[in-house]
């Protein structure tokens, strides 16, 4: 049995694409072992090709910890240009997710996905809060004010006056991640408005941990910002420590990301190292 990943990131948040399987079932024991930064491959997730109930490409995406993401932004990118330079698809196309489809297009190393339209309605995000969940006070949380986003995905977002680095937003990130305010989690943003066009951020990725760029993450913030008049629509920069994104946010909330992929290169795992780790999770 073999199994080939290929290696790609989008701004230092990196992702294993699952290339061949063989019919290898990727159990959330065997994610985990994979993404490992030093007993595995390393990887902030596993995008793994399926089949479309539709005309689109198919995807799952799972985190590291192996549950499974309803959508990525940088992971729909990285996927995009894998099926792009490996697979030949099209420079336009549609990606399906358990969330819905997006649209997708590559321009060599440049990848934009639409979005969608980012939401506070509580169905949307979700969250147990009987409205929309608009810069209030998390519970229990020392007066922590956040925002609560739906983009097929959770987020909840903070916004900050002071310089990011200077919070403990590592210790803030697994808490608020496990808020009882979220039956399914949540991704964790803490932001700074720098301009009115341009956000730094800092991410706390459900599942993963501190990332270093996200596209959802960057497209609620921005969506965020907007919603509250932080920012106005258009186009705004989402910087990040992997580095910038671009972000379209539209006046009803529709989200465009754009920005760069890399892909690092092919890995294989080793018979002897998957056979260990097979035995284990049985």
């Amino acid at each position: 049995m073999s199994a080939l990943f290929r290696k790609i990131h989008g701004l230092g948040n990196d992702y294993l694409v699952a290339e061949k399987l063989d019919g290898l079932e990727l159990s959330p024991e065997l994610i985990r072992a994979i993404c490992h930064r030093h007993t595995g491959l390393g990887g902030d997730g596993i995008l793994e090709p399926v089949e479309s109930t539709t005309n689109a490409y198919g995807l799952r995406i799972h985190n590291p910890d192996g549950s499974e993401a309803e959508k990525s932004g940088n992971g729909l990118r990285i996927f995009a240009y894998w099926l792009v330079t490996r697979r030949g698809a099209p420079a336009e196309f549609q990606i399906e997710t358990i969330s819905g489809s997006v649209a997708c297009e590559v321009d060599g190393t440049i990848v934009s996905v639409e979005m969608g339209t980012a939401s506070a309605e509580p169905k949307d995000v979700p969250i147990d809060h009987p409205e929309a969940f608009v810069d209030q006070e998390l519970p229990g949380l020392g007066g922590l004010r956040a925002t609560a986003v739906g983009i097929g995905n959770p987020h909840c977002v903070l916004f900050f006056d002071d310089d990011l680095d200077t919070l403990p937003w590592q210790q803030w990130g697994p808490m608020i991640e496990s808020h009882s305010l979220f039956p399914n989690r949540t991704n964790v943003q803490f932001a700074q408005i720098l301009k009115q066009d341009r956000i730094a951020l800092r991410i706390w990725e459900r599942g993963a941990g501190e990332t270093a760029a996200s596209g959802s993450s960057a497209s609620a913030v921005c969506a965020a910002a907007v919603g509250q008049g932080l920012c106005d629509p258009g186009r705004i920069t989402a910087e990040m420590p992997g580095g910038d994104l671009e972000v379209w946010v539209s006046e009803t909330g529709a989200v465009r990301i754009r920005g760069p992929v890399e892909e690092v290169g092919q890995l294989e795992l080793s018979d002897q190292w998957l056979e260990k780790r097979l035995r284990i999770s049985q």
